[in-house]
């Protein structure tokens, strides 16, 4: 029988000021206490170890140390759990909760009541542990190898079983039998019909992933494709499917900085379209100028460039625990900053597509497939880090659902000095045929 008064009621009477009042969530610790609304999902503090993380690493990257190494868990829907907690900082109007000095020595001394005084545990080998300076090409290639070199594998387990598309989708039908593959596959077609490519198109495909758009590009528009990469997994993984599928004369994949591809100085105004698909967030924020310099200086006059990015307002990066076990050093602005830097850099932005819901519909899916292949994924990568996909995927669904994230399709063009552009009248062109 769970105990009348234990470290439960000792928790919950620290955390209960953070949040104004009584706590939306019930907490089980492991002396078997448990105090909070029986109907609540339930946050199980199975360790003394968890409350040494959070006074050494109070906050969110705290809190997700201890999930992640199973330290804290969640019994019950995840995803409600969070929506409970974010509605009621909304409704009792509470900044995020932080921890006062005051605070921090009541968490102490609850600690110390409870044992749980001691060395700073160390991060979970899943952390990422980058050196280096910033954005630095050694640096950036540490940080993609750090999320997209975790295995083709890994994400087969994750993603569509057709495109492998690592970005949002475009869901055109809410039909029963309408799949994420279809909704990536309805995504691509919408990139290449704004680029308008056809038979003979040059496109640069900066940051191209598994290859689902420079596959796409080729077989059903006819174009030739550069893609680059700087993940060694994808570039095998792209590599063979044009073998396999017979591309070889028109899809050509580098192991290539965006940085290094205008080396060649027939690169410069060779293409008739560059695409970037999400991948613009991992540029940085004082290196977006040159970003944007190389996809206008890689297209001719009247060539378009669509870049799919991620934004957001309160804060310019993904956030403590995304940074640090997701897309290390990322960085994230309002779109109007990005549209802004986009003309700054002499193109001219033509149309913003703002695709937020389709990303809750997309990572929503993404989960689904995660739960469904659990015992894989596990197997594969472990289970510390298929916790740490869990929260992830969680915690993106929800910023995009409540607006903390959007996404957008920018499409722009390089203008002739005379100020052609080339694009047609309408919007009619971009859609379905």
């Amino acid at each position: 029988m769970a105990a009348k008064r234990g470290a439960a009621h000792r928790l919950v009477a620290l955390l209960e000021p953070l949040f104004g009042g009584d706590l939306p969530i019930r907490v089980r610790a492991w002396d078997g206490s448990e105090v909070g609304p029986v109907d609540a999902p339930a946050v199980v503090v199975r360790s003394r170890r968890a409350l040494r993380r959070l006074v050494w690493q109070p906050g969110e990257l705290g809190l997700a140390q201890a999930y992640v190494t199973g330290e804290i868990d969640v019994e019950g829907d995840l995803t409600e759990g969070f929506r409970l907690i974010w509605s009621t900082i909304r409704e009792r109007e509470l900044a995020a909760p932080k921890l006062t000095p005051r605070q921090l020595l009541g968490a102490a001394g609850t600690a110390a009541r409870l044992g749980a005084i001691g060395l700073r545990p160390a991060a979970p080998a899943s952390q990422a542990k980058l050196t280096g300076a910033l954005h630095s090409k050694r640096r950036d290639r540490a940080a993609i190898s750090h999320h997209y070199d975790l295995s083709n594998e890994f994400y087969a387990l994750l993603l569509d079983d057709v495109h492998l598309a690592y970005s949002c989708a475009y869901f055109t039908s809410d039909a029963p039998d309408y799949s994420l593959v279809d909704a990536q596959r309805d995504k691509l077609d919408l990139v290449c019909r704004k680029l308008g490519l056809g038979p003979g198109s040059r496109l640069l495909d900066i940051g191209c992933g598994w290859g689902s758009l420079s596959l796409h590009a080729a077989e059903h528009y006819g174009a030739e494709v550069l893609g680059v990469t700087l993940s060694s997994e994808q570039r095998d993984f792209v590599r063979a499917r044009v073998v396999e599928r017979g591309f070889g004369d028109r899809v050509e994949i580098r192991l290539q900085d965006y940085r290094d591809v205008l080396a060649d100085p027939a690169a410069r105004g060779r293409f008739d379209a560059v695409s970037s698909i999400e991948m613009g967030e991992h540029v940085g924020a004082e290196n977006y100028p040159t970003f944007v310099g190389v996809v206008h200086d890689a297209l001719r006059d009247g060539g378009r460039a669509l870049i799919q990015q991620m934004s957001r307002r309160d804060r310019p990066g993904g956030g403590e625990f995304i940074e640090c076990y997701i897309a290390p050093d990322m960085h994230m602005r309002p779109v109007g900053g990005t549209v802004a830097l986009i003309e700054d850099g002499g193109l001219e932005v033509r149309d913003v597509h703002a695709l937020r819901e389709h990303y809750v519909w997309t990572v929503r899916a993404w989960l689904e497939t995660l739960e469904k292949n659990w015992d894989a994924v596990v197997a594969l990568v472990g289970e510390e880090v298929a916790r740490v996909w869990r929260l992830y995927l969680v915690g993106g669904a929800l910023v995009f659902e409540e607006g903390r994230m959007g996404v957008d399709q920018i499409l722009a063009v390089r203008r002739s000095p005379a100020g052609v552009a080339g694009m047609p009248r309408t919007r009619q062109s971009f859609e379905a045929p």
